[in-house]
């Protein structure tokens, strides 16, 4: 993804981790799950996402599912991803996105106080 600087401006970048089931080849790669967040941080939105995956459609159909969408927003994500992900990660998937919207919102905690 190439994007001109400018593209980025007011966005932070978060990773979320968990654990991934230990029948998943992702456990065997890298040990967890984790997933890459670009959020702009003047409306909570989410701009670019990424994941461990062993498929590149994996990745593609999950920064589907939650680009464009807001980080404050994790029931309504992770509802997503239960209705619409059916991949062995999908636990995995759900609890690195409620981690990565907690990192967001102790962050926005942090630079408000």
């Amino acid at each position: 993804m190439n994007a001109d600087a400018t593209d980025w401006a007011g966005t932070v970048y978060l990773m979320g981790e968990a654990k991934a089931p230990s029948n998943n080849p992702i456990t065997a790669q890298w040990g967890q799950f984790f997933i890459g967040l670009v959020i702009d941080t003047r409306d909570h939105t989410i701009r670019a996402a990424d994941c461990t995956a062993a498929l590149p459609l994996t990745a593609e159909f999950v920064r589907r599912l939650l680009v464009g969408r807001s980080i404050l927003d994790d029931d309504s994500l992770v509802t997503s991803i239960t209705v619409r992900y059916h991949g062995s990660s999908q636990r995995a998937l759900a609890a690195a996105v409620r981690n990565a919207a907690a990192k967001y919102r102790d962050l926005a905690a942090d630079t408000m106080t």
